[in-house]
């Protein structure tokens, strides 16, 4: 059976964002590392070419490929999160030495990898068969950078 695996294009720290991934999210470990050959283009000599990990089961590639290619937004992991509490975690642990905000929940990790990080409350929200109240959660996220479960209930409850 085919498989489909992230490949995550770095320029030379794959090995380190893996292991802060692997580090960060539960049920995750690292699987291989293979090492650059000689000649290879952007590594050195004894130097790692690609990583495999897994992040909560989910089996990821990265490869240090040198400066030729950048992560975009277009292309983000979501974390489904449980709570506020699990919300602040990811969202600390993520922008944690050089990340990013951006809007309505999205960050930049110091690798500049993309991430939604979102309570599943939000989800919820949004799809109240009510429409006032999916459009009051809708307009309280867009004016938000880390997603706050209270303000957007209260948002949704405001009359």
């Amino acid at each position: 059976m085919s498989t489909i695996t992230p490949f995550l294009w770095f320029d030379t720290q794959a090995e380190e964002a893996a292991n802060f991934y692997v580090g960060l999210f539960p049920n995750s470990r690292m699987l291989s590392t293979t090492p650059a050959p000689d000649g290879t283009p952007d590594s050195s000599a004894g130097g790692v070419l690609t990583v495999e990990f897994e992040l909560d089961g989910v089996r990821f590639t990265g490869l240090n490929g040198g400066p030729h290619f950048r992560f975009t937004e277009a292309v983000s992991f979501v974390i489904d999160c449980a709570d506020q509490a699990e919300v602040d975690r990811y969202w600390e642990a993520l922008l944690a030495d050089g990340g990013e905000e951006s809007q309505c929940g999205w960050l930049k990790d110091r690798f500049g990898l993309s991430w939604q990080v979102v309570p599943k409350q939000l989800n919820e929200l949004l799809g109240d068969p009510d429409p006032g109240r999916s459009s009051r959660a809708m307009k309280a996220m867009l004016q938000m950078r880390k997603l706050d479960v209270a303000a957007l209930q209260a948002a949704a409850d405001a009359p």
